[in-house]
């Protein structure tokens, strides 16, 4: 096999849509694809234990006198399993989505009522509307993101001008909700994405802050190296979240009670993970109340 076929074949399993993994003698995770990485496929570890019981599809062949396993997953009552999936997300929207409509509706209303201010409902409508923009625009983003017709990829960008401009661009609107953010780190370290994915996670993060860390909050946007890991982090020290919420909040649609006034989708750190783990990171968050919170996106080099 030339050099190039083994690159062919290795873009080929990288790229693909299904949950592919190439395995060792010892059963460690020498390659997968990205589809797989979002399931908690991880290169250099066993096959995590959801998988376990997964019907699969195994070729062995040898490589250099090394024995590796091909292993194309299919995991029982796949379709049911993502028809259920299909189902909810698609309720979820529909509950997220009737809510701004609703109040739309009600202003609407009210305009036509004797001595109503209609200049001021027609804002208060132009908001609304403007919200439900922003759904439709991060769920068909978070569903590119998942059928991989939005490339994460495709080269490294240098961080730190990144997040300044973010930074720039969005200082206005936080310094209205009462956010102070900073950025720091290395000014020449590169993360493993395309400089558009690097901004999306850095404009959820600020988005996150302004919305629920809490008016006097600031937020740090910081990039560097932690061990062997190039490190982005968002953390602030705002009135946090409480530890049960921790590990919920990088699901669709979730917000902590205190959160659920706030006219967010639910859906940026979400799509902050996707983009993370498509591009082979990992994500965590941690914190407390009254202890701020901290997003960290850490990828091995």
């Amino acid at each position: 096999m030339t050099n190039s076929d083994a690159q062919r074949g290795r873009l080929l399993l990288e790229e693909s849509a299904e949950i592919v993994a190439v395995v060792d003698a010892a059963g460690r995770v020498v390659l997968c694809s990205r589809r797989a990485r979002v399931e908690g496929v991880e290169q250099g570890q066993l096959l995590p234990e959801h998988l376990a019981g997964a019907e699969r599809v195994t070729v062995t062949y040898e490589i250099d006198g090394e024995a590796e396993s091909l292993v194309y997953f299919g995991v029982p009552g796949a379709l049911a399993a993502y028809e259920e999936l299909r189902t909810g997300f698609t309720a979820a929207v529909s509950h997220e989505l009737r809510t701004p409509l609703a109040r739309l509706l009600v202003l609407l209303e009210s305009a036509d009522l004797p001595g109503s201010d209609v200049p001021a409902l027609l804002e208060r409508a132009r908001g609304e509307v403007n919200q439900v923009s922003e759904l439709i625009d991060e769920v068909l983003f978070l569903s590119q993101l998942e059928t991989g017709q939005e490339v994460v990829g495709l080269g490294d960008a240098v961080t730190y001008p990144i997040l300044a401009d973010v930074a720039a661009a969005l200082r206005e609107r936080a310094e209205r909700a009462g956010i102070t953010v900073v950025v720091e780190g290395d000014e020449r370290l590169e993360l493993p994405m395309r400089a558009r994915m690097q901004r999306v996670i850095a404009e959820n993060l600020v988005e996150n802050a302004i919305r629920y860390a809490g008016e006097g909050a600031t937020l740090t946007l910081s990039v560097g190296r932690v061990g062997s890991d190039a490190v982005l982090s968002g953390r602030d020290d705002g009135i946090g979240v409480g530890e049960a919420d921790i590990p919920r909040l990088f699901e669709r649609f979730y917000r902590a009670d205190r959160a659920r006034s706030s006219r967010g989708t639910g859906l940026g750190l979400s799509i902050v993970k996707h983009i993370v783990v498509a591009a082979g990171g990992r994500v965590e968050a941690s914190g407390g109340e009254g202890r701020g919170l901290e997003v960290r996106c850490s990828f091995p080099s």
